[in-house]
């Protein structure tokens, strides 16, 4: 019965079960708010109670001051950024632009970029600064040219683009220029102008090709007329009187040429030979 009643009467003191359990979990807490992870690729900017500390914290886990410390990752790979913007051509001509960014921000100076500017500095420095830059280089090409320098465009804005970002922290390494839109009018004129100058080009073949054809004609005319010139000029060299004579003879048919009288009658000339022989 005693034993019975010892079991019945025990009591667990919860002051001695929640404290220690409160305890661990605050020093867990602390502990876990004073460390730190960097990813790879990032650096850490370091606020203390609102205020950005100078200098960054390295890829690896750092500590920290507990519920006093916060750290922003800043993240330092080479970003992609896609931008359309519109801007107007050397003759006027309204040109809608898509453009892929690729920027890095400079590791040592992400805390001053944090701290000037943001965590928004993409859209606070970047975009402006695309817009700035290509509406300023694709005024010195008319439309048409824009199409035909893609590459010239691109290294310009690049060169653009850093002389204004370069000074904050950012870099540009590579614009693609993926599209170039025009009005629907200008698109029209400049498909009728290819048309126009295929026609005309397409005219200019069929000219020459029959001028090659008259000149062809005309020289083998005149190799013609030159060979036979030249065949007469040798036959004729060849051609001496007694060549002649030989020629008369071959072709001579053993008769006597008819003289025709002015009586109208014919005289055979052999037998006027022959009349006059036996006289």
């Amino acid at each position: 019965m005693d034993t019975e009643k010892k079991k019945i009467n025990f009591k667990v003191n919860p002051k001695k079960v929640i404290i220690p359990v409160v305890a661990v979990l605050a020093v867990l807490i602390v502990a876990l708010n004073s460390f730190v992870v960097v990813e790879a690729g990032h650096t850490g900017v370091v606020v203390t109670l609102g205020a950005v500390n100078e200098g960054v914290l390295q890829e690896g886990m750092h500590l920290k001051a507990p519920f006093v410390q916060d750290v922003v990752k800043i993240d330092n790979r080479i970003r992609k950024l896609e931008v359309t913007t519109e801007a107007f051509s050397k003759d006027l001509q309204s040109v809608d632009t898509v453009l892929a960014i690729n920027y890095r921000v400079d590791t040592s100076k992400s805390y001053s970029i944090y701290k000037n500017i943001g965590a928004d500095y993409e859209n606070v420095l970047v975009v402006p600064a695309v817009n700035e830059v290509l509406k300023a280089i694709t005024a010195t090409y008319t439309a048409e040219e824009s199409v035909t320098n893609r590459a010239l465009i691109s290294e310009g804005l690049i060169v653009g683009l850093n002389e204004k970002l370069n000074d904050i922290g950012l870099y540009v390494t590579d614009v693609n220029i993926i599209d170039f839109d025009f009005s629907d009018a200008f698109i029209n004129a400049i498909e009728e102008k290819q048309v126009a100058q295929q026609q005309l080009l397409k005219a200019e073949t069929e000219k020459q090709t029959k001028i090659t054809n008259a000149q062809a004609d005309a020289e083998a005319v005149k190799i013609k007329a030159n060979a036979e010139a030249e065949a007469n000029e040798t036959i004729s060299k060849s051609l001496t009187n007694q060549v002649i004579e030989n020629k008369k003879i071959e072709k001579w048919n053993g008769e006597l040429p008819r003289v025709q009288g002015g009586s109208g009658t014919i005289v055979d000339i052999g037998s006027v030979d022959n009349s006059s022989k036996g006289e």
